[in-house]
């Protein structure tokens, strides 16, 4: 980390990774002016501001230092192979709050340069096409236009300045559509009932940069990263059957949890005697079978969860009401009936909560394209839900949504934003409660069958892309035209052709069922469709969301709204000089050190050899060789005889 204490090693070329801030870039300078490292290569995460880069252009210490500089284009989060985020939940409310108005402009700019990062990880030089709401009765309605021009214009800057952008590729030129969450109020309230947006929806999951599901025992303890258990790309079965119904996820998920038994046959209950053959196969393949269980084991369990929520809360008859709602058609895709007096039996059910009652009313708001104010207390009344919830209603307004209907408005109802689906067009297998689809998959369905509206979906450059953007599957390749096949000479297209890539950008964020949307298209049209988005929703979370819109600013805790974070004091200290080490210290010796030396009861003397004579030695007591070297010969002798002669150590008989 930049940021922490580090020792000074100028004899070391050092690599900085780093990402484009003011602070981080304070922390690099101070490295710079100190001489921390010998020579210096950057890496940035991102392109860097315009004014920070002049900064680093000025500093004498950085031409002197820094050999080597480059962008990554790496400022997103992969969450899945289809699926980018930006990690940002603060986005919805920067571009939709009446009070962060001011604050819009350099976020749709901070957005355009992860769309160009994107886009430039990806090789794709996209045209680029963008919602443009046919009477916009909100001020968000320009939000897309402009994000759009922005990306447009840095994607320019990008291939002026890079001559190797973009890459030689024989697939056809890319496409990028922006949207916000304008273009669809219905999909981030509906329950949808794929796996993957149903466990998002009822079960408790806790989401950061990981995604862990926790079991119901564990709700109300303190979290434990040791009991969670993670969702992620390397769960095989969770990237298989995330997007299956959940009529059919249960007996798919029994029918291959017996085949995996029946593939390890050395664990299953057996009469015959082990053996030592049978023992080590056994303890071979066991991480990959307890792998295995554990795994099937979190999925067994996380859909029988579901399903007995799906029980309690009677989801089924909410979503029967629900999709009529949303697409205008019942079962029978004819205009439904005493829809009114189905939504106030459910919301006086007291097995219907008070979430699911919230986001029934707002859904027959938006069917109706609005409702007389008395008609929305009654309903809030028949609801019993706090006051607050209103204000979740009539935010909505902020986003696009008619609230309020005149007595004597002769408004129709509210339409399916890109065309109504009939039951010819239906797969066999569909569920009735699957009938709605995102305003996605209309959106790119159209696109590529060159039915997209211009008005609604116009080019950033009509003169330039719009004839090959509307070609759609027979798009011309971004390699020269002279190697370009000709479109008359061109068969059906096969799964070996490189395929056309799609980047769906939705801004404010997108749904569970969206991002299904986005893998069922890339199968159904044979291209490769991308979803990215400023951060994930659930329905709880857009509607928590939404009711924030009315709340005072402060209390959302907006990262713009932060102290700017800085450089720590200690890269701008000077450091002490070090200390010469201590000089060697001769410690006198204990007193206990000489009388381990000495030897108690000896009769005899220690006799030692020296040049072939017997040398007798007498063991000395401490002190004694300092007191005795000192003396003359004869006088030791004369001491020894005395010695002798009284038998000092030991009597004679």
């Amino acid at each position: 980390m930049i940021e922490e204490k580090r020792p000074m090693n100028t004899e070391m070329d050092a690599v900085y990774l780093l990402s484009p801030l003011p602070h981080i870039l304070d922390c690099l300078m101070a490295d710079l002016e100190r001489r921390r490292y010998k020579r210096t290569f950057l890496v940035w995460s991102s392109l860097l501001p315009l004014d920070l880069q002049q900064r680093l252009d000025r500093s004498l210490m950085a031409k002197q230092q820094i050999v080597f500089a480059s962008v990554l284009n790496v400022d997103y989060f992969p969450r899945e192979s289809h699926l980018i985020t930006f990690r940002d939940p603060w986005s919805f409310p920067t571009l939709f709050h009446p009070a962060c108005n001011h604050l819009v402009r350099q976020h749709m700019e901070d957005l355009a340069q992860k769309l160009v990062s994107v886009c430039v990880s990806l090789g794709e030089y996209p045209t680029i096409r963008y919602y443009n709401p046919r009477k916009p009765s909100h001020e968000a309605g320009i939000l897309c236009s402009h994000l759009a021009r922005f990306v447009q214009t840095k994607l320019d800057q990008h291939a002026k300045y890079n001559a190797d952008f973009p890459p030689m590729s024989p697939r056809p030129r890319g496409l990028l559509i922006v949207m916000d969450r304008t273009i669809d109020l219905f999909a981030p309230l509906l329950h949808e009932f794929t796996y993957q947006a149903m466990v998002h929806d009822l079960l408790p999951l806790v989401e950061g940069n990981k995604v862990y599901y926790r079991p119901a025992a564990t709700q109300m303890e303190t979290v434990d990263k040791g009991k969670d258990q993670e969702l992620s790309e390397q769960d095989s079965i969770w990237v298989k059957y995330r997007h299956l119904h959940m009529k059919d996820l249960l007996d798919e998920l029994i029918k291959d949890f017996n085949a995996f038994k029946a593939q390890n046959p050395q664990f299953a209950n057996s009469e015959d005697p082990a053996t030592i053959n049978s023992i080590k196969d056994m303890l071979a393949g066991l991480p990959k079978f307890q792998q295995g269980k554990e795994a099937y084991s979190l999925h067994l369990s996380m859909t029988q969860d579901a399903m007995n929520v799906f029980q309690e809360r009677r989801l089924a008859d909410i979503a029967s009401v629900e999709q009529s709602l949303a697409t205008g058609l019942d079962e029978d895709y004819k205009k439904p009936k005493n829809v009114a007096d189905q939504v106030v039996r459910l919301l006086d059910d007291d097995a219907v909560n008070f979430p699911d009652r919230l986001r029934l009313i707002i859904q027959y708001l938006l069917y109706r394209d609005g409702l007389l104010p008395t008609d929305i207390q009654k309903l809030l009344a028949h609801a019993r839900l706090p006051a607050q919830d209103s204000e979740v209603i009539y935010n909505l307004e902020l986003l696009g949504a008619n609230i309020n209907r005149a007595l004597k408005d002769t408004r129709p109802l509210a339409q399916y934003p890109f065309g109504k689906r009939d039951a010819q067009g239906l797969p066999a297998n569909e569920s009735g409660l699957s009938r709605f689809e995102p305003a996605l998959k209309v959106v790119l369905e159209e696109h590529c069958r060159g039915a997209l509206d211009e008005s609604t979906f116009p080019f950033t450059k009509p003169h330039l892309d719009a004839a090959e953007g509307l070609i759609g599957q027979e798009s011309v390749s971004q390699t020269s035209l002279r190697s370009a096949k000709p479109t008359w000479a061109r068969t059906r297209p096969s799964n070996l052709e490189p395929r056309q890539r799609i980047i769906v950008f939705m801004a404010g964020g997108a749904t569970y069922s969206e991002s299904r949307a986005c893998y069922e298209l890339s199968q159904t049209l044979n291209k490769d469709v991308y979803l990215a988005t400023t951060h994930m929703l659930s329905p709880s979370l857009y509607l928590r969301q939404v009711g924030d819109l009315s709340v005072d600013r402060r209390s959302l805790d907006l990262p713009a709204d932060r102290p700017n974070p800085r450089a720590p004091d200690h890269l701008f200290e000077k450091e002490m000089p070090a200390l010469p080490p201590p000089p060697p210290s001769h410690k006198p010796q204990p007193p206990f050190i000489g009388m381990q030396q000495v030897q108690i009861g000896d009769d005899i003397p220690h006799q030692r050899p020296v040049n072939g004579k017997i040398q007798h030695h007498q063991p000395s007591l401490p002190g004694s060789s300092s007191s005795t070297s000192g003396r003359p010969m004869k006088d030791r002798d004369k001491e020894g005889e005395k010695k002798k002669k009284h038998h000092f150590f030991g009597s004679k008989r």
